[in-house]
């Protein structure tokens, strides 16, 4: 059986990780209870949406990842532009390896242009992180997690909510399986190693070119991580400053504030007159964009989290970190509070955010773990592949 697996961005990587070693577990096993029986054959295509060292190279080599098979070297662009070029490279890659089964993750532009060349092609495909959904149409990850799931042959969701999603959709049930959350497969694998990092080393190692640490590192419980980089909250100074006047007044008021910075924000601070103001306050701890070790460690040691982050707030959720969730609407409802989370709702309205961050920086950490979101997804996943073939 061959395999294709398709990665695009960061959120993909942490997801594809554990796949690849369930894969690797699989054909050492075949290899030494029936010597000579045929193995997976697997191909790792990375489109190169996210290509720099720190967005790409840096999670391929913390994660174990091989370096990808296929590099389709699309880079950035518009939405159409990399839907476009991606089909356009993918094509290729699919006529010419004859794969049985095409692997897409989460819900960025490679998921939805590998998805459809795939199903073009008459290859059987399978959605890793099937059903999530923000019911927000003019996000334009909503649009690829539409029509993915609408495409491929075999759906594995991440909990009962997606599912039920699906079937609300008139998906046929054969098609959806519930595996759980692949990328907590990556939390659990790497959980020792983070917790065993050094917040002061992760912050020089990463300091950001310019900036300058006006105080002592902070220790655990000392200090606010945020991650900021949606165009609905960086994009508009409207929105933008309001948020950065209320970081700088008030939250580091109280705490430190560590913030590995997205070069789309960077650029949005440096076009609004914003960024000189955010480097040099005295409590602001400026970061260049972090490894995932160095992440995972950050989160497990913050008094709260501030992110626009699909997947910080499933992490928040089994470290129990409280996270405010700087977005209107979230296609992991599981990770809310009301469902038994740690995340709230707040947008961009800084009344609101006032208000939960004052919550957030009293409340004790208390983790919660959805059905299956217990390391073994992976597993999972493949042998629904297998089972399926």
């Amino acid at each position: 059986m061959k395999i294709i697996s398709v990665v695009g961005a960061r959120p993909n990587f942490m997801k594809i990780a554990p796949f690849i070693k369930a894969i690797d577990a699989h054909n050492t096993s075949i290899m030494l209870s029936e010597p000579g029986a045929w193995k997976i054959e697997h191909l790792l295509v990375h489109t190169g949406q996210h290509y720099d060292d720190r967005m790409s190279k840096t999670f391929f080599e913390e994660l174990h990842i091989p370096e990808a098979n296929i590099n389709l070297g699309v880079g950035s662009g518009t939405h159409a532009e990399q839907v476009g070029q991606t089909m356009i490279e993918f094509e290729k890659v699919v006529k010419a390896e004859k794969p049985d089964w095409v692997v897409v993750v989460g819900d960025v532009n490679a998921t939805l242009a590998c998805s459809v060349t795939a199903k073009k092609q008459w290859v059987k495909c399978c959605h890793i992180e099937a059903g999530l959904r923000s019911g927000d149409i003019r996000m334009p990850e909503e649009i690829n997690r539409l029509v993915t799931d609408r495409l491929c042959d075999m759906l594995l969701t991440p909990d009962a909510m997606s599912s039920d999603n699906l079937r609300k959709e008139g998906t046929p049930e054969e098609k959806i399986i519930f595996v759980g959350n692949i990328m907590i497969d990556t939390l659990e694998a790497n959980r020792e190693h983070a917790a065993a990092l050094s917040i002061r080393d992760i912050v020089y190692r990463n300091l950001l070119s310019g900036a300058t640490l006006h105080a002592n590192v902070p220790d655990n419980e000392q200090y606010v991580v945020m991650t900021l980089h949606r165009p609905s909250n960086v994009d508009n100074r409207e929105v933008l400053e309001p948020l950065i006047r209320f970081l700088l007044d008030e939250v580091t008021c109280d705490f430190s504030l560590i913030w590995p910075i997205h070069p789309r924000t960077m650029k949005q601070l440096a076009a609004f007159g914003l960024y000189e103001q955010v480097l040099n306050h005295p409590n602001m701890i400026m970061l260049e964009p972090v490894g995932y070790f160095d992440m995972l460690r950050l989160n497990m040691g913050a008094r709260a989290m501030l992110t626009d982050s699909g997947g910080l707030q499933e992490e928040c959720t089994i470290l129990g970190t409280p996270c405010l969730t700087l977005r209107w609407n979230t296609e992991r409802p599981i990770t809310l509070k009301e469902f038994g989370g740690a995340s709230v709702l707040v947008g961009n309205n800084i009344d609101r955010i006032r208000t939960e961050y004052h919550i957030a920086r009293q409340q004790p950490r208390k983790t919660m773990r959805p059905d299956l979101w217990d390391g073994h997804t992976a597993e999972r996943c493949l042998k629904a592949i297998l089972d399926a073939s």
